[in-house]
């Protein structure tokens, strides 16, 4: 018998099922993993209970983004000095690394066999399961939190967003709901980036709302709590361990409309 201390995969996918997610969900996962407890694998045990959980025809996906630490050499135009540019690695949606400051879950489940992961780079998903393919085909370059991109399809396909143990603050889909928003004042930020191709590397402008900074002025540098909370409080989205971490599941399309309404409620003009 195993020692009661570790969390294993059969008890994570139990946790995951008592909260909500079912077969065939799609779920986007963001996850503090050492909150979890003791991982009898890791990562990766949390990555096959999602699996388990939705099961051969579900989807699991997570918020990549890319390790683009040149940005802080471009100029107020977004673009990279000419003598920097060879020493930058492009972008390679099947090579570079997921973004450390997202945690370890991200990077692990980029690498797990028959992980696909979209090629806008900082708006990268990665997906897992049965609809991998279709979250990350075509993923728009500009404004890749919109139309058409893994964030629009799995509101479209009645999707599933987890916090495990994550800050609410972090939950990404809600960069799709400031896109939608119909409120004036959205920052907009232009960035060259480098990208492989057969070609070899071609640098691309692309611009995007900001999402470094709230979209707008005049809103908490941790907003996206705020908005998840008052969704939570309103009776939506169910709350539960998954091992040790305290969780939120929420429906897709229902918080990014709800996060459409609050913005809209609070900055839509006259």
């Amino acid at each position: 018998m195993l020692p009661a201390s570790f969390v294993t995969r059969a008890s994570v996918a139990a946790d995951l099922a008592a909260l909500g997610l079912a077969p065939g969900d799609a779920v986007m996962i963001h996850a503090a993993v050492s909150k979890a407890g003791r991982l009898l694998d890791g990562p990766d045990t949390i990555i096959a209970a999602l699996c388990d959980a939705v099961g051969p025809s579900g989807t699991v996906l997570a918020y990549a983004d890319w390790e683009a630490r040149y940005e802080d050499l471009v100029d107020e135009g977004g673009r990279v000095p000419l003598e920097w540019r060879e020493h930058i690695p492009p972008f390679d949606p099947k090579r570079s690394r997921a973004i450390r400051d997202n945690g370890v879950l991200p990077e692990f489940l980029r690498t797990t066999p028959g992980a696909l992961r979209s090629g806008n780079p900082g708006a990268s998903v990665v997906a897992l399961g049965a609809k991998a393919e279709w979250f990350t085909a075509d993923h728009p370059l500009d404004y890749g939190y919109g139309e058409g991109s893994p964030l629009a399809r799995l509101v479209a396909a009645g999707g599933k967003v987890l916090m495990l143990g994550a800050p609410l603050d972090t939950l990404t889909l809600l960069h799709h709901a400031e896109h939608l928003a119909d409120i004036p004042g959205k920052r907009i930020r232009r960035i060259e980036v480098p990208l492989a191709t057969p070609a070899g590397t071609q640098w691309r402008m692309i611009e995007e709302f900001d999402t470094g900074d709230p979209i707008v002025d005049g809103l908490a540098e941790d907003y996206f709590a705020e908005v998840v909370t008052e969704f939570l409080a309103g009776g939506q989205g169910r709350q539960g361990l998954i091992g040790a971490a305290p969780s939120v599941l929420v429906d897709a399309a229902a918080i990014a409309a709800f996060g459409v309404n609050w913005l809209e409620a609070r900055f839509r003009s006259a």
